[in-house]
């Protein structure tokens, strides 16, 4: 039987659907027309009884055809009265700036302007809040589009009217028995305070020009947990001491491995947590988020985004065995090393590269990316001083931890000895120092130096244990030179610490001499 409402041929003969789009949501178009390809009127007929009972089901089920107009009034209104109750309750408390009441002006003519085009646009329309406050799902409030989006921009233009109309009322004083403004019912009153997401941004901002890109990437990482954990629009003012306790809780039931497995990658914070089977975070990654934690409330405080600072003593023991904290090579480990290096009676040492980037490391204190980067214009001399000039001119890729990274270290004596002067010149005819170690964007041009002594020079030497790995050569220098009684400003120099208290930072900030540095250098002893 053929359906004759809703069927009809076109002049080549193919069948077309035609449906009736609901009066609520009706725009430029009243009906849904789809082809059937078809000519058979039977088939056809099959096709627009089974599309019909389609389109009952989904004109019967309201949660199909998305939200009802009342449904979407009330959850505006609702919406713009709680924000409304607060902008009344700040304007009494504090009073709106000329800027922020010039501002809503602006906004409330935009309002007006995508009104009048008829446009459901979201733009200047706080769409993820609104569905996140008011329980919208993402397929309600596609299916009731446009007219949830225009509500939406009617219930925003008409709560700044109100703002600026209680604005006005302050702008003079009335002596009539009306009271000036309506106070706050159940918006509890709240310090002034910026949402956790813009405070971020901006604190990494102002950050960004002393830390090094890797430095910036890990301190917005541990922030982003604070994010993650309360929401970009949180604002700072209700976050708690009890809530930073909580964050604490967060932290130490974090798996080590959530930004290296795929699965748990994709996990939200509050489910990765819960993820049994996986290692925890060591208490030393705990105490340097928490360390930020702190660092960015201070900031905070200090910049008028938060009425408090949170997170002070909050760190948590250190692990009672800590093995795998780095330390220093014993004096005999350091003779073996610089034995293999220099007479390689083992055979262990096959390239000048391995070779001259440990004796760096064992006789500079620098680190390992800093030496891996190095150009050959980096080694120079001044007057009769050969030194390294550590720094991250010269291209993208090379890069210094921090300001105080950026420096010259006097080369030792022994380097010059065991003839690096003359390795150098070898490859005057290439750019960098170490062109066989590659660029990596985790590791900078480390990876490779750091691999073969980790896993293979130390393992083959019998000395690898928890602990000792390139970075204890570091750890060594500045044990070394502390034990000889270099005085530890000068010791922060050399290795690329940045120098505390107002005598260092104020009245010597031009540093050391290089020749104070070479005397300190000159102390280290294999």
């Amino acid at each position: 039987m053929m359906l004759s409402s809703y069927l009809s041929p076109s002049r080549h003969g193919i069948y077309y659907f035609r449906w009736p789009i609901p009066s609520s949501l009706e725009g430029k178009r009243t009906t849904v027309r789809i082809s059937l390809r078809t000519r058979c009127p039977d088939r056809a007929g099959d096709l627009a009884r089974y599309l019909a009972s389609c389109g009952r089901i989904l004109r019967e089920n309201n949660a199909l055809v998305g939200l009802r107009q009342s449904e979407i009034r009330e959850k505006v209104q609702a919406y713009f009265k709680a924000q409304l109750d607060q902008y009344l309750d700040w304007l009494d408390r504090r009073g709106l700036s000329q800027g922020a009441l010039s501002h809503a002006r602006e906004e409330m003519l935009d309002h007006e302007s995508y009104m009048e085009i008829d446009s459901a646009s979201g733009q200047w329309l706080p769409v993820q809040r609104f569905k996140s406050k008011m329980d919208v799902s993402d397929a309600e409030w596609d299916a009731s589009l446009p007219r949830i989006a225009t509500e939406l921009r009617k219930g925003r233009r008409d709560m700044l009217r109100r703002v600026l109309e209680a604005a006005e009322r302050l702008e003079h004083y009335s002596y009539d028995d009306a009271p000036t403004i309506a106070p706050a019912a159940h918006a509890p009153a709240l310090p002034a305070s910026s949402p956790l997401g813009a405070a971020v941004d901006d604190f990494i901002a102002e950050h960004s020009r002393q830390w090094a890109g890797k430095t910036i990437g890990q301190n917005r990482a541990y922030l982003n947990i604070l994010v993650e954990y309360f929401g970009p629009d949180r604002l700072l003012a209700t976050i708690t001491k009890q809530d930073a306790s909580e964050v604490k809780k967060v932290l130490q039931a974090l798996p080590s491995s959530r930004n290296t497995k795929p699965k748990l990658k994709v996990m939200p914070l509050m489910q990765v947590i819960k993820e049994p089977g996986h290692k925890k975070i060591a208490a030393k990654t705990i105490n340097s988020h928490i360390q930020m934690f702190k660092m960015f409330f201070d900031w905070a405080e200090r910049h008028g985004h938060a009425p408090h600072t949170l997170f002070e003593g909050m760190k948590v023991r250190k692990d009672k065995a800590s093995e795998s904290e780095r330390k220093p090579f014993t004096p005999d480990q350091a003779r073996l090393i610089y034995t293999e290096l220099t007479e390689n009676p083992s055979g262990l040492v096959r390239k000048d590269s391995h070779k001259w980037g440990m004796l760096l490391g064992m006789f500079t204190g620098a680190r390992l990316n800093e030496i891996c980067q190095l150009d050959i214009a980096d080694v120079k001399q001044d007057g009769d001083t050969w030194l390294l000039n550590i720094t991250d001119e010269g291209d993208d890729t090379k890069s210094v931890k921090s300001k105080a990274g950026r420096r010259k270290v006097p080369l030792h004596s022994e380097l010059i000895h065991l003839g690096f002067l003359d390795f150098v010149d070898s490859r005057r005819n290439r750019k960098r120092l170490f062109p066989d170690y590659s660029y990596s964007t985790n590791g900078g041009y480390g990876r490779n130096l750091g691999r073969w002594c980790n896993e293979s020079f130390l393992p083959k030497l019998g000395i690898k244990q928890p602990g000792l790995v390139f970075h204890s050569l570091r750890h060594t220098v500045v044990t070394r030179l502390g034990q000889a009684n270099v005085p530890e400003p000068i010791i922060q120099c050399i290795v690329g610490h940045a120098r505390s208290g107002v005598t260092q930072e104020v009245y010597l900030r031009e540093g050391y001499t290089l020749e104070q540095l070479s005397d300190a250098i000159g102390r280290f002893k294999i």
